[in-house]
């Protein structure tokens, strides 16, 4: 109570030393404008006097701090700015904090809660919106709003008359934005619109030119955060710092995870808090995952595809190689990773890794999970390797499946025939280890299906592929540290005009024609110690790149090398 007093006693001394100004030499000798002076500057001070933020939410004055700067209060224009990141991170909380610290220094004001969910909720979504906005700013309950084109001209109407803030929380469609903050000159200059969303495309649409991400809590901040819920407290008490540990690692700096698991978990023994986390290993967080999955379901379908590729098998990749990986299985896979990266389900790394939230690639996975969940045969994507093994060791695999990964060794003998019945499968990246150590000489056992499309296989333990894989639809061969000494079995001669990448980096291979890859672009044979000859007829022109480092090349067509470096 004395320090707010202080305050107050501060704020009037400082309106009398105004009062003391000279008139004549303060806002132009009007005195209508010294007075309005000297109000603003008291309800600065009686603003900073009443603000707090919720003393649950943690590291938000720092990011409020941040936004509000960039609003620049007090300059005469309109600004839009966004607020964007991925769901359950802040977004909202943090526009609520700046439109409580913010609102009184406007004439009208709105905070505009689940645009999303209310526009498309009916036909009248947005029209009701459109009302609430104008009932709020003109503080007249009685308005009435006939249409969404209705609105767009009433706005348009009144809004110029008063500078207002206005908050759009969770906007997921630029046809929000037209009816809700259309132009610029909807609104009188030093107002203030306000755009949270997932979506960084929607902001980019309607000319926003100032984006801010909202950045993750770091590890203090959330065991802050947490601690707070569970515990009441900004720390964790006694015998309960691991298992707290172990839940900020889980959340991953997810505001809304640490928020749901520290009220879950608040009061529960240790040996709760242990059975939570160990459930938490199979059966994710599912108000998390509920809250994620609203960006996965506007994606258009071929979207949703690649980001199911990504959070099952490619995520830590390097973009070219994911990419790669994409357009060979048909996808558009440029513009395809900037939609993902625009609604915040992927994340490039300053090397351009191919990074996902540990909670979105959970969504995913789940996804692919949830139609079949102990049935992993009949799923889309494979990427556990014990499950994989078993499949393939038991021939229980079906049409359903598309895709196989797994950074783990599978054992050759269990995999033999197991690709048999996947007629399906386009996608295929694998490890193969021969126990006997002997396959090289024997003769070439695997069933590739002649879908496939993508085939890596590290370690390929035969001498050349399957004589059965007539590969009519391959865009991309890799087999590293491979034993292929030819290509096909029994020196069959292919022409696979849909191949655009092969590397066969460290193999053992000896001579190559590449006139079966009419379309090749890519070729790698870096390390292949027993490589001697390399023919490449005049039709491999569309070949952009070649690495034949660390080879014995006996033989090569030098007019098509000189081409290829330049």
């Amino acid at each position: 109570m004395e320090e707010a007093a202080g305050k107050w006693r501060q704020a009037l001394k400082e309106a009398t030393d105004l009062a003391g100004w000279e008139l004549k030499k303060t806002s132009d000798g009007h005195e209508a404008k010294f007075i309005q002076k000297i109000v603003e500057e008291l309800s600065l001070e009686l603003r900073s006097i009443s603000f707090n933020i919720d003393e649950k939410l943690v590291g938000m004055e720092s990011r409020v701090k941040e936004v509000v700067s960039s609003l620049g209060i007090g300059f005469d224009d309109v600004l839009m700015i966004g607020i964007k990141g991925m769901g359950g991170g802040g977004k909202t909380t943090l526009a609520r904090a700046v439109f409580d610290q913010i609102s009184s220094q406007f004439e009208g004001k709105s905070f505009v809660e689940n645009v999303r969910e209310v526009s498309n909720a009916s036909l009248s979504g947005l029209k009701s919106l459109q009302k609430q906005v104008l009932r709020d700013v003109l503080n007249d309950k009685d308005i009435k709003v006939s249409s969404v084109y209705d609105g767009k001209h009433m706005m348009k109407r009144v809004m110029p008359d008063r500078k207002v803030l206005v908050v759009l929380d969770d906007v997921d469609h630029i046809d929000q934005l037209e009816a809700l903050a259309g132009e610029p000159n909807w609104f009188k200059p030093g107002s203030r619109i306000i755009i949270t969303t997932r979506d960084e495309q929607v902001l980019v649409a309607h000319r926003v030119k100032f984006i801010h991400d909202v950045s993750l809590l770091s590890d203090k901040e959330a065991i802050c955060l947490f601690s707070r819920y569970a515990f009441g407290r900004d720390n964790p008490i006694e015998g309960y710092k691991e298992l707290s540990i172990q839940v900020v690692h889980y959340a991953a700096g997810l505001p809304l995870t640490l928020t749901v698991l520290g009220s879950f978990l608040c009061g529960k023994n240790e040996l709760q808090w242990t059975d939570a986390l160990e459930r938490l290993k199979t059966i994710p967080l599912m108000e998390t995952l509920k809250k994620l999955e609203l960006s996965y379901i506007s994606l258009e379908e071929d979207y949703k595809e690649i980001f199911l590729d990504i959070a099952c098998m490619l995520k830590g990749l390097h973009k070219d190689v994911v990419i790669r990986a994409l357009e060979s299985c048909g996808f558009h896979a440029r513009n395809g990773l900037r939609v993902l990266e625009q609604k915040s389900l992927v994340t490039f790394s300053k090397f351009e890794f191919v990074e996902m939230h540990d909670h979105i690639i959970e969504m995913g996975r789940n996804i692919v999970r949830r139609s079949h969940p102990d049935k992993p045969h009949k799923h889309s994507r494979l990427w556990v390797c014990n499950e994989i093994e078993e499949i393939l060791a038991n021939n229980l695999g079906t049409k359903a499946t598309r895709c196989i990964h797994t950074n783990y060794v599978l054992k050759l003998h269990n995999v033999r025939e197991g690709f048999r019945k996947m007629k399906g499968l386009i996608f295929l990246s694998v490890l193969i280890e021969d126990r006997f150590h002997n396959s090289k000489s024997e003769k070439v056992s695997l069933d590739f299906p002649d879908a496939l499309r993508y085939v890596s296989v590290k370690c390929y333990p035969f001498r050349s592929l399957p004589k059965t894989f007539q590969a009519n639809n391959l865009v991309a061969l890799v087999m590293a540290y491979s034993c292929i000494i030819q290509l096909w079995e029994g020196g069959e001669r292919k022409v696979l005009n849909k191949m655009r990448f092969l590397d066969l980096n460290h193999s053992r291979l000896h001579t190559l024609d590449l006139g079966f890859a009419p379309n090749l672009e890519t070729l790698n044979l870096e390390g292949c110690n027993n490589l001697v000859e390399l023919h490449m007829p005049i039709r491999c022109l569309k070949l952009i790149y070649v690495d034949i480092s660390h080879s014995r090349l006996r033989t090569l067509d030098l007019r098509l090398l000189q081409i290829s470096r330049r």
